[in-house]
């Protein structure tokens, strides 16, 4: 018993070691036979999933956790912190990862060579524990560090496909993410001078004295554009499209759902626990101009997306939009807005994850990515297409599914706040997506293909159970969290609390 419980003491460094771990072993064994290199990650991530849920149970039981790197005292040491919000993120990224590793095993067989399979794996994990450590980590350079190396995996996962466009795609990611990255570091510089500390929580006890400080401004304009950058804010989404659509099928998942919410959950960190309520909202009422840049990126999103005719790039143009959705929360910063924005970081990782499956299915089985080209696919693929039209719904905002829910949650928010042309925006976003998921929808259940008999019956040849099975979980998570949502609001109901000063 003592021995598993120093065990669990050392969960918050163990749920990134073992994916670094797991990610070198997977090099040696697949060099043995590269099939070893599926059951290995598969199973590493299913204890990190597991070591998720513990933290988030100790959490909610027992309070913030605090684990010091080499028993170093921060501000000296580098600090782990898990709280309500970090476990939130980690134990939804973790689920997100492991279906998309389930997931992954037949799929990547159609898109990458067979020769790349070790290598998918092994750069995943470093995905993986890169993202964790983003969660997790107190310290704002080890977050700069953490946010590089899953940023490097992503590039590298772009171009692991058949697709040659995909290496163009990833050289954008690469010099965007770059450009990100050295905003980002020069933030982190300014802050360290001003302040002689990278400890999140000693920089927000210490940054109040300096709010007038030419350093702390800069920074922090450092800080927004960089973060811009890695959200894929419009007008700096350029690089997003190109990277969503081109890469293999799992990988546009991982994009979606793991990796843009890191970008988030960055941003949500550095302006609430570094720069703190204090100087975005009482010294520097910025957070006005950040719901207003966020509402045109929700229209713009959703506008680009109907005139695309490939079914990964509506979505990724959709990702767009629906990183406005959270970020309009942000700005809007009173407690129900917030509330709303930060639920949609669930709701927009099953949605989206559900749909980037459902594309990548339809490319398994047909090689069809064209709109056009889905007539009658309803019939082919049923479970698919339930699965697509579930989370369609649910990022139109339909009751009961979760997206609606956290619609609602903005809704209300803006009309807290006074502004009713945000309730405006929201509407007229889900309209405009019920026209771009309205066409795929026409054409898989109300389209025949060309010289079939619409009253014939037709073979159906759905999706593999492993690709099935992880598009079935999301969509049925879709309607779930949508009647349930009093379960993840219990948990993020206190971390608005906190974040915004009154706990």
């Amino acid at each position: 018993m003592a021995g598993i419980i120093m065990i669990t003491e050392h969960f918050p460094i163990l749920v990134i070691v073992i994916a670094l771990v797991a990610a070198y072993t997977t090099l040696l064994a697949g060099w043995v036979d590269r099939r070893y290199s599926f059951p290995i990650a598969l199973g590493t991530i299913a204890v990190q999933f597991a070591i998720s849920l513990y933290l988030l149970w100790e959490v909610v039981t027992n309070g913030t956790i605090h684990y010091n790197l080499g028993n170093w005292l921060p501000p000296w040491g580098i600090e782990y912190v898990v709280d309500r919000l970090s476990a939130y993120v980690l134990v939804i990224l973790l689920l997100l990862s492991l279906l998309c590793c389930i997931y992954s095993k037949r799929s990547i067989a159609n898109e990458i060579e067979e020769k790349k399979t070790v290598g998918f794996y092994v750069v995943f994990l470093l995905l993986v524990a890169g993202v964790c450590g983003i969660a997790i980590t107190g310290d704002i350079f080890n977050l700069y560090v953490f946010l590089e190396i899953s940023s490097i995996a992503a590039y590298t996962l772009v171009a692991a496909g058949r697709e040659r466009r995909g290496f163009m795609a990833s050289f954008n990611y690469l010099v965007m993410g770059s450009v990100s990255a050295g905003f980002i570091l020069l933030g982190i510089g300014h802050l360290y001078v001003a302040t002689g500390t990278l400890n999140m929580a000693d920089l927000a006890r210490l940054l109040p004295p300096l709010y007038d400080s030419t350093l702390i401004h800069t920074a922090f304009v450092f800080f927004i554009v960089g973060l811009s950058i890695k959200t894929a804010l419009f007008p700096l989404h350029m690089w997003q499209p190109d990277a969503y659509t081109y890469a293999p099928s799992v990988v546009s998942a991982l994009l979606s759902t793991i990796v843009a919410k890191m970008g988030v959950y960055a941003t949500i960190r550095i302006l609430f626990s570094v720069f703190t309520v204090g100087f975005i909202v009482d010294y520097l009422p910025i957070m006005e101009i950040f719901a207003w840049v966020a509402a045109v990126a929700i229209i713009a999103g959703s506008v680009l997306a109907i005139a695309q005719y490939d079914m990964k790039r509506m979505l990724a143009y959709s990702s767009v939009s629906q990183m406005g959705y959270i970020l309009l929360g942000i700005g809007i910063a009173n407690s129900v807005a917030m509330t709303g924005g930060i639920l949609h970081i669930l709701n927009h990782a099953v949605m989206k994850g559900c749909l980037f499956m459902v594309a990548g299915a339809i490319v398994y089985r047909t090689g069809v990515r064209n709109i056009d080209d889905f007539k009658g696919i309803a019939k082919k693929m049923p479970y698919t297409s339930a699965a697509f039209f579930i989370a369609a719904a649910s990022m139109i905002g339909i009751p009961p599914t979760v997206g609606f829910m956290s619609k609602w949650y903005l809704a209300l928010g803006a009309l807290d706040a006074g502004q009713w042309i945000f309730v405006t925006v929201i509407l007229a976003s889900s309209l405009l997506s019920a026209v771009y998921f309205w066409r795929i929808f026409e054409y898989a259940y109300f389209r025949a293909e060309e010289g079939h008999d619409p009253h014939a019956p037709g073979a159906v040849d759905d999706a593999p159970a492993s690709m099935l099975a992880p598009m079935l979980v999301l969509a049925a998570a879709c309607v779930l969290f949508g009647l349930f949502v009093i379960v993840p609001l219990s948990i993020i109901e206190p971390v608005v609390m906190t974040l915004l000063g009154g706990g």
